[in-house]
């Protein structure tokens, strides 16, 4: 099943993608896509609903803006330097545990809104990543758990202004958070639309040029390991989204370095999770 959320920024309602490619509106069965319906078992809900109801249910013009798949979570959780390649071109080692840091929740937008380069940003940078979306509370799982605690796969940008995370003194939470900095979507995919997770390409381009070319069994911490590890050290609720890391070919990692202009046309891309295309203002 394929969730998406349709409508102005911050008047999004829920809605479903549907096998036949159509868009309908989930709205009267769902209020949206948040911490409550994730806890409630709201997917089974809606499951059962687009069985009865969809091919019935309001369409939704293609030409709709769409929104982050799920509703603003209680955290955004990221895990740095998860791919070798590009531990290796960040002149970083590869870790021995998960590299943790968080994005601000105020980033959130939607898959195709434009990208704003914050005020007296310079090294601007892009990341496309696999973010996961938690099911229910998560706390002190094991590994061989985690499966159970999965609502479903995103598509996310993870954008990044590398002066402000690499150069300044503090966290890389500062270079991490600005407005539009997390486009995810255009869908939540569940999990039974995946044969293996760990086998998917991911791609970025800038003005039609590949810049990374990656697929997911290159994570090095692999996404059941990463929930179970989370999970000790804080709560994980439902909604909540984990984005897994990004592979080699970021801007800051090209030599010479490469950064986003105003102008600039970002597109990129995860088998079975859809396409983004985000222009930079």
């Amino acid at each position: 099943m394929k969730l998406i959320r349709f409508g102005k920024s911050g008047e999004e309602k829920p809605g479903v993608l549907l096998e036949n490619g159509k868009f309908i509106d989930a709205s009267r069965v769902v209020d949206d896509y948040n911490e409550d319906f994730f806890s409630s078992r709201g997917l089974e809900t809606l499951r059962d609903w687009v069985k009865s109801n969809g091919e019935h249910a309001s369409e939704v013009p293609k030409t709709s803006r769409l929104g982050p798949p799920v509703a603003r979570p209680s955290k955004i959780i990221c895990i740095g330097l998860n791919y070798v390649d590009h531990a290796k071109e960040s002149g970083m080692k590869t870790p021995c545990e998960p590299v943790v840091f968080f994005k601000a929740t105020s980033a959130f937008s939607g898959p195709d809104d434009n990208l704003v380069i914050p005020k007296g940003s310079k090294k601007t940078d892009w990341e496309v990543e696999l973010a996961v979306v938690i099911s229910k509370r998560a706390n002190y799982i094991k590994e061989e758990e985690a499966s159970n605690y999965i609502a479903g796969y995103m598509l996310h940008n993870d954008y990044s202004e590398r002066e402000w995370q690499l150069e300044r003194s503090g966290q890389w939470v500062k270079g991490k958070s600005a407005d539009s900095f997390a486009p995810l979507g255009p869908w939540m995919v569940t999990p039974e639309e995946f044969s293996d997770i760990n086998n998917l390409r991911l791609w970025l381009k800038v003005n039609g040029q590949l810049k990374q070319n990656g697929n997911t069994e290159n994570l090095i911490f692999k996404i059941p390991f990463l929930i179970s590890y989370l999970s000790q050290f804080m709560s994980l609720l439902p909604g909540d989204v984990i984005s897994t890391g990004t592979p080699a070919g970021v801007g800051f990692g090209l030599r010479p370095p490469q950064y986003l202009r105003k102008g600039d046309v970002v597109e990129l891309g995860i088998d079975g999770l859809g396409v983004q295309k985000q222009i930079v203002h």
